[in-house]
């Protein structure tokens, strides 16, 4: 199984909206991020998201390359600070490739959690519009398999 975590894409500033939807630099950035992993042909189902704004834009822009047949779905146990560890022991019984668009610190807390067995530990460095692959092989132990960030993405000019 593979358990892609994305941190949703850079978002405007709460005293320009306080919704906080993608800027235009992070739309732009999951966009790069949806396409790298049309290419790769990777399929995700299902695809879930905290549901604010900006999660919800981000899950929705990466579920169309991803090939994910059911929309986005909107989850509790997402938000920044919510304890990791219900959600990593219902995820041991997933076998589906599923991917989940939150917020920091959740997405590297239950990265670090599923890897080490220590939510505390910041071993990856997401940032907005950034993207973990985790992997688990048949003993249920978790590796990572890849990250993207945006600055990685970025279209080289010649």
């Amino acid at each position: 199984m593979h358990l892609y975590l994305a941190q949703h894409g850079l978002a405007v500033p709460e005293d320009v909206d306080p919704e906080r939807p993608l800027s235009p630099q992070g739309r732009t950035d999951i966009e790069r991020l949806a396409a790298r992993l049309g290419r790769a042909r990777i399929v995700v189902e299902p695809v879930l998201h905290r549901s604010k704004t900006r999660a919800a834009q981000t899950a929705k822009i990466l579920a169309g390359p991803l090939r994910a047949s059911a929309a986005p779905q909107a989850r509790g146990g997402l938000k920044p600070n919510d304890p990791v560890e219900a959600l990593a022991s219902e995820i041991a019984d997933w076998s589906a490739d599923t991917l989940i668009v939150g917020h920091l610190p959740f997405v590297g807390r239950l990265a670090a959690h599923l890897l080490v067995a220590d939510a505390n530990q910041a071993l990856l460095a997401f940032q907005p519009g950034s993207l973990a692959c985790l992997e688990r092989d048949a003993d249920g132990h978790w590796r990572l398999a890849g990250m993207l960030r945006p600055e990685l993405l970025t279209e080289v000019s010649r």
